[in-house]
């Protein structure tokens, strides 16, 4: 089998001031044309769509932040190349289960395979395949908050699972379960608080369970800032695209897109990580001092958990080694 390259994007936001964005303009402004050509050379996308696609419902009680896109914005995913999406997150219920019943429907129709949110619990925990080029990837979600968006037997919802103390059963018997099958499993969790620099010991702990349990690699997201690679654990892709408030010091407004290939035997060799700049409601390709800290900060933040970085044409490079 050739190899297989997956496109990986964290915290994908078409809501709010994005959505307002896409009533005047085409989904294709939302990024850089040489963005665009990068995905276009890969055999998909994965990513974590943080907002429900809608135009129903009312905003969930007792929340600060709601949102939602147009139905419409599913058409920028598609043109990303998304074959999957993520939907274990704090906002896929910001308007109700009805928004959510509607997000569902508007995926499916659009040949997205979803995972980590549905009609009950059971849809909602169970994992999703997609491929990729001649790949065949599980891919299983959950977000560890918060609570009252958790899928029951009959109530739409997310993919809950609490990890402060430890990786829930049910979380690992999927797991195991899908790695029986021999398909690559990649668990794609939206967990830990947002705007922090690295990972928290309890998400730490969490990442070697779902290793032990037989994840392939690990791919988290919620903190809105990238952190570093440990063994076959990203700890956080970061943000892809919104339009939030930048913070001067963690510099949420700058990004990565991350590349895995995959070898003849299915499993993930090489992460390439390709910096990004997020302005309002547009991503491009990094540049100039912007990508030179991204750069800085990656090694850092890979340095920690003693990973190499290389660098070949501006890409950043991890070398995944065997399981």
């Amino acid at each position: 089998m050739p190899f297989t390259t997956l496109a990986l994007a964290g915290d994908t936001m078409l809501g709010r001031c994005v959505a307002d964005h896409l009533a005047g303009h085409q989904v294709r402004s939302l990024f850089g044309e040489e963005l665009l050509e990068v995905l276009a050379a890969t055999d998909g996308m994965l990513l974590n769509l943080e907002c429900c696609l809608s135009e129903r419902g009312e905003p969930w009680p007792g929340r600060v932040f709601h949102f939602r896109g147009p139905s419409s914005a599913v058409d920028a995913l598609t043109l990303l190349g998304v074959r999957g999406v993520t939907l274990a997150n704090n906002h896929a219920l910001d308007f109700g289960t009805q928004a959510l019943l509607d997000t569902l429907k508007t995926l499916r129709a659009a040949g997205i395979a979803v995972a980590g949110a549905g009609e009950n619990l059971q849809v909602a925990r169970a994992p999703m395949e997609i491929t990729v080029g001649r790949l065949t990837l599980t891919v299983v979600s959950l977000t560890d908050h918060p609570a009252e968006y958790a899928a029951t037997s009959d109530r739409p919802g997310v993919a809950f699972a609490d990890i402060d103390d430890a990786v829930p059963d049910w979380v690992t018997a999927r797991v195991r379960e899908a790695s029986a099958s021999r398909t690559p499993v990649l668990v794609f969790p939206h967990w830990g608080p947002n705007m922090t620099q690295q990972p928290l010991p309890y998400v730490r702990r969490a990442a070697a369970d779902l290793l032990a349990a037989g994840a392939t690699l690990v791919a988290g997201h919620s903190a809105h800032v990238f952190h570093g690679i440990a063994g076959q654990v990203l700890f956080d892709l970061g943000d892809f695209i919104d339009d939030y408030v930048i913070d001067p010091a963690l510099r949420n407004d700058l990004g990565l897109l991350w590349l895995l290939t995959f070898d003849e035997a299915g499993l993930p060799t090489i992460v390439e990580a390709i910096p990004l700049r997020l302005t309002f409601c547009h991503t491009t390709l990094a540049s100039g001092e912007d990508a030179r800290w991204i750069r800085r900060r990656f090694r850092q933040a890979c340095q920690a958990f003693g990973t190499d970085v290389t660098e070949q044409d501006g890409r950043l490079m991890v070398r995944l080694a065997p399981r």
